[in-house]
């Protein structure tokens, strides 16, 4: 993980400041870039998002799905948690924060929008820096690999439907127009053009070939998430700067799934005598979100200045720090963690 990966919430934070500024110097400029749209889908966050998500999927073996059954207790756990748990979970922490605790705070005409914002973050699984924090546990990298591969695969007809079931629970309409060519657009096509191209590479230029694209992309790919966020709170500044404690009240119920998430996984994951090397992968797999979707997501069935957008960007600025002290406890606890795993 490199100096500015490490430093990514000084320069989301940043971004934040940065957008905040420039719209309220040029609003109209804004408004432009969040009108330019073709059925519902902005287009410059469109290109953005691909930026972001296909360098980070060229990164996918799908054909990592033939190992999955040599950690199938690891695996069964994190499935569990990102597909049965996380997006429920989700959904009950925004209901007890935003409906209900942090109500009298939030503005009236954003609460729906707020609880969309947080159901569509926790609804689809990180693909992408997972490989990241695996690495810092000293992860089995075929479990990770086969896990993310696996989570990818799930995602493209799953992430539809748990949103539309959540999202119709907490009486938020939903656009199933919309929902379903977002995820045609930022999930299907991007699988289909990262592994062509993944394919193209290696059969090119070998391993080799790949890891220097994959090398050249992830500068382009961190700059298009930070385009996206100044983008975001250029429109959302004013709102903001009205009332900053918004991000702090939106930031408790992620924190507190994050956490329960990764310590229901990583608990379980012991009960089942699944070996340290595949706990902790499994937990931080099990607590992280895939945000560029989230975004993307929100703004499409939202709108940029929607409180929807303005929850997922939270989960973006928190990610970093969240994640590394979830690594840290892992590390920590891997003592006691292997004194009670049944072999």
């Amino acid at each position: 993980m490199g100096l500015f990966e490490r430093s990514l919430t000084l320069w989301v934070a940043l971004c934040i400041v940065v957008g905040i500024v420039l719209g309220r110097m040029m609003p109209d400029v804004f408004h432009v870039i969040g009108a330019t749209e073709i059925a519902q889908v902005n287009l410059p966050v469109a290109v953005l998002v691909w930026l972001m998500v296909i360098p980070m999927l060229l990164k996918i073996d799908l054909a990592a799905l033939g190992q999955v059954g040599a950690h199938w207790r690891g695996i069964a756990t994190t499935v569990g948690i990102n597909w049965l748990v996380k997006p429920f979970s989700m959904a009950l922490l925004a209901w007890i924060f935003i409906a209900n605790v942090f109500r009298p705070y939030l503005p009236a005409d954003q609460l729906e929008s707020y609880t969309a914002g947080l159901i569509l973050l926790a609804a689809a699984p990180c693909t992408a820096m997972v490989f990241v924090w695996s690495n810092l546990v000293d992860g089995e990298p075929h479990f990770t690999l086969g896990q993310v591969a696996l989570n990818d695969t799930i995602m493209v007809v799953a992430f539809a439907p748990i949103v539309g079931l959540l999202l119709g629970l907490s009486s938020i309409v939903v656009p199933w127009g919309t929902l379903l060519l977002s995820v045609l657009l930022y999930i299907v096509l991007p699988v289909i053009v990262a592994q062509l191209w993944r394919r193209g590479l290696l059969n090119g230029g070998g391993q080799a070939a790949l890891d220097r694209t994959l090398k050249t992309l992830s500068p382009l790919s961190l700059g298009a998430l930070l385009l996206t966020l100044v983008l975001l709170f250029g429109l959302q500044g004013e709102q903001i700067t009205r009332q900053p404690a918004i991000i702090a009240m939106l930031a408790v119920p992620i924190l507190i799934q994050v956490y329960f998430n990764a310590g229901l996984a990583y608990w379980l994951n012991r009960r089942l005598g699944v070996e340290w090397c595949v706990a902790g992968p499994s937990a931080l797999i099990g607590a992280s979100n895939f945000f560029e979707l989230a975004v993307a997501t929100a703004i499409a069935l939202f709108g940029f200045q929607s409180g929807a957008a303005l929850a997922t960007v939270v989960g973006v600025l928190i990610e970093v720090p969240v994640m590394l002290s979830v690594v840290r406890i892992v590390k920590a606890s891997r003592g006691w963690y292997e004194r009670g795993a049944a072999v």
